[in-house]
Order: structure tokens, then C-alpha cells, then sequence
């Protein structure tokens, strides 16, 4: 296992050797090795490059990682269509809509357990098992038949695949970048987008040439490509000098943290219920043939792609607070924006925008728990406890917008998206008036 030397400390001593010295010689021999190691992490944190090969590089493998984690949730609209209207056609959608959200509760679940494994040097064992895990997924899909089938292979396996991938997409970057961190985790996370924009495609072009089991594989084949990038490029710099604990209680004696985690969960109940039923929606409305309505998905996830970079800059310059909460807001009105559209152009026109503004939700939620760390030594703790909170958001809203469907239709669906942007949005207001002041020019 990859294990940095500078920040893994080294038994120097035999038992004997401990065993023949006395306690003020301990004293004297270890206290300079302890003080050494500490120099060194703190060195190496002091001296982030914030550029270079070797760092760009890592931003290179974390878009592959984002491209086949969060890039198969964005993508999971196309699966709920055809699952929907063919495969599974018996189950309702909200039924269905469990697959992708314990595929994503999973990944974020996963991604904040397997923290502490991350910092003990696990690093390449998290990549090689999440990688097999999300092919092997994804191969075991196309041959499923069932139900309970594709919620093991493609909700259970690529789900925790894509956890145990997550934490290293997230983490390692923050070790090689600085002052342009905001810059690189835009960029890797516009892998998301891509894949979301181009898996949707691949499935609906090949499936009725060489059916929808070969277009999984195909799907399959493109993980396994894009995998051996950061499996091959991914090194890890420097690694905390203690692990990380999984829980920091003294968290929550904190307001502006607690009513983060709390409008980070309430976003996320709603966010992703036009990923899961654009397709759909355009079908029964009649704004788009079955030819044509896989689109929208595209374009959902191809404006997140601009979401999660554009606002990544801007909010360098002016606080993430203070870019995320116009976003949600926006993401709100753009939701309830799909109810009632009178056209196929206007249902194009309110994804793209929906798409931009919930991406940057998705990007930047997570690094505000950098901003509310105190401690650095704590951020992948609160930031693990965070996507803690997300996993159960993700896991409950699918299926209730879904229930939604069922019983009142697809304006219910997407006014409950709406209504959980916008009340998310209010209550980060709350927690950045906690931890800054109420003063809307500040930087936060």
C-alpha cells in the first residue's frame, strides 16, 4: 500500500533496545523523532504546490472519479425510464426510484466511512476495490432480470464502488492545492456533468441496435477505460499525522455548522428529482417523443457541467455562502419552472438552467465544511459527517418524489424539488449570519 514515509511513522527501536534504555533516555531519543514528523506534515502542508505536472494530474484522475461516481447518479434518469416503461414496467416509479437512491446514499455513506481508511494509507485499496466494484456492477446489471437483481448489482455494488472512489476524488486534492483549490475541485467535478451528459446518450443509441443488456456493457466497458486514468496517474502526497475520527462532537456545539448539515440535507431531499424524471415528465406531457426525451436528460446534466465550475471561480473571489445561496434559490424557481412548460424549447431552456444552478449546489455544498473547520485536522471529519447527512437525504428523496407521482402527478414532484431548494436556502442564511454576521457584502 501507498503509504507517504514523511507523515507514517517508523518503529526505530528494537524491544531490546526499548527494554536496556531508561525513561529519560526514551524521553530524549523519541522526542526528536516526534518533533521531526511533525515538522514534516507540517511542511508538507505549508508547502502545497498549487500547480505543477504531477498536480494537474490529480485533478486529471478526480474527473474520472466524479465522471464515474457522481456521473452515473446524474445518469440514473435514463435507467428510471427504461425500468420504468419496459424492464420493470409492473413496479412503480417510486419503487424503481429506490435503485438510484441507494445507489447515491451509498456513495456518499460509503465515501464518509471509508474517511478514516483514507488516512491510514489505504489509498490505493480504495481505488482497485471501488473501480472492480463499479464494473463488476454494471456487468452484473445487464444480465439482471429482476427487481431485487439491479437493486444488489447496480444500487448495492456500484453504489458502494463509488464510496469507496468518492473519498479520494474529494481528498487528495485539497493536498496538493491552495489558493487555487476552489479551481481544481470545479474542474474535477465537471466529470460529473460529462458523464451525465454522455452516458444518458450512449445507453439510448445503442439500446435498440444491440439492445439495452450490450449498452450496460458498453457503459461497463467505458468505466473500465476511464478507471485505469486515475489507477494509474493518482498518488497521494502526504497524509495526516493521526486518522481521522469519525465523529467531532464539538461540531455540533456550533450553530453555523449544525444549520449547515441541516440545509445541506434539506437541499438534497429535493435536488435530484429532475435527474430521476425529466425523461418521463417530457413523455406524458408530450414535449417530446420517445426518440428525442433521453435528451433532456443531456441537457440537464450538460448545464451542470457550467454549474460546477463557473460558480466554483466566483466563489473564490466573494465566499462560497454567498454564491450557494443565490444558487439554491434559483435552482428552487427553476424546478417549479418545469411544471406547467408549454413547449419542447422551454423545457430545454428551464433544464440547462436548472442543471447550472444544481450544480453548483452539488460542487460547493461539500467544501463549505472547509470554511467551518477551525481545525484543519478536523475537515474530513465534518465534511465525512456532512455527506453522512446527504446519504440520507438522497435516500429518501427520490422515493417520495416518486410517491408524489404517484398519487398527485409530476407538478407535486417537482414543487417538492423546489420547495426543498429554496427552504435549504433559507436555512444556510440562518447558518452564514452565524458565522459571519448578517452584513450581505461580507465575504463568506
Amino acid at each position: 500500500m501507498e503509504k507517504p514515509a514523511q507523515l507514517i511513522p517508523e518503529k526505530k527501536k528494537s524491544l531490546n533496545q526499548t527494554e536496556s534504555k531508561g525513561l529519560s533516555s526514551e524521553a530524549h531519543d523519541d522526542a526528536p523523532e516526534e518533533r521531526e514528523e511533525k515538522v514534516s506534515a507540517s511542511n508538507g502542508i505549508d508547502t502545497i504546490p498549487d500547480s505543477g505536472m504531477q498536480a494537474w494530474l490529480q485533478v486529471l484522475g478526480a474527473f474520472f472519479l466524479w465522471f464515474n461516481t457522481w456521473g452515473l447518479i446524474n445518469a440514473y434518469g435514463a435507467f428510471q425510464s427504461y425500468y420504468t416503461v419496459d424492464l420493470l414496467r409492473h413496479m412503480t416509479p417510486s419503487a424503481i426510484a429506490w435503485i438510484g437512491s441507494v445507489q447515491a446514499c451509498l456513495l456518499l455513506l460509503v465515501g464518509a466511512l471509508t474517511g478514516p481508511v483514507f488516512d491510514a494509507g489505504y489509498f490505493r485499496t480504495l481505488l482497485i476495490l471501488g473501480s472492480s466494484m463499479v464494473v463488476f456492477g454494471l456487468f452484473m446489471t445487464s444480465i439482471a432480470t429482476e427487481y431485487w437483481q439491479i437493486l444488489l448489482a447496480q444500487g448495492f455494488c456500484v453504489g458502494i464502488g463509488t464510496g469507496c472512489l468518492f473519498t479520494p476524488s474529494v481528498a487528495l486534492l485539497s493536498t496538493y492545492f491552495s489558493s487555487k483549490l476552489m479551481i481544481a475541485m470545479g474542474l474535477a467535478a465537471s466529470g460529473s456533468g460529462i458523464g451525465g451528459t454522455l452516458l444518458p446518450i450512449v445507453i439510448h443509441r445503442l439500446q435498440p441496435s444491440i439492445g439495452f443488456p450490450w449498452a450496460i456493457r458498453t457503459v461497463g466497458f467505458i468505466s473500465l477505460g476511464t478507471l485505469a486514468v486515475p489507477n494509474a496517474v493518482m498518488r497521494v502526497r502526504l497524509l495526516p499525522p493521526a486518522r481521522r475520527k469519525l465523529v467531532d462532537l464539538s461540531a455540533w456545539k456550533g450553530p453555523a455548522y449544525c444549520l449547515y448539515v441541516l440545509g445541506f440535507f434539506v437541499a438534497f431531499v429535493g435536488v435530484f428529482t429532475p435527474y430521476f424524471y425529466i425523461e418521463l415528465y417530457a413523455l406524458e406531457r408530450g414535449l417530446a417523443s420517445a426518440e428525442t426525451a433521453f435528451y433532456l436528460l443531456a441537457v440537464i446534466t450538460g448545464g451542470s457541467i457550467l454549474g460546477r465550475l463557473g460558480p466554483n471561480l466566483v466563489a473564490a473571489k466573494i465566499g462560497m455562502y454567498n454564491v450557494i445561496i443565490p444558487c439554491m434559490i434559483l435552482a428552487g424557481i427553476f424546478a417549479f419552472g418545469f411544471i406547467g412548460v408549454p413547449n419542447p424549447s422551454s423545457i430545454i431552456m428551464v433544464g440547462v438552467l436548472y442543471g447550472f444552478f444544481s450544480g453548483a449546489i452539488v460542487s460547493i455544498s461539500p467544501t463549505l465544511a472547509v470554511q467551518l473547520s477551525p481545525n484543519r485536522a478536523m475537515i474530513g471529519t465534518r465534511m465525512g459527517m456532512a455527506f453522512s447527512a446527504a446519504s440520507a437525504a438522497m435516500l429518501i428523496g427520490p422515493p417520495v418524489a416518486g410517491k408524489l407521482l404517484d398519487e398527485h402527478g409530476f407538478d407535486a414532484a417537482f414543487g417538492f424539488s423546489g420547495v426543498c431548494s429554496i427552504f435549504g436556502a433559507v436555512i444556510l442564511c440562518a447558518s452564514r449570519a452565524c458565522h459571519g454576521g448578517w452584513r450581505v457584502m461580507k465575504k463568506l
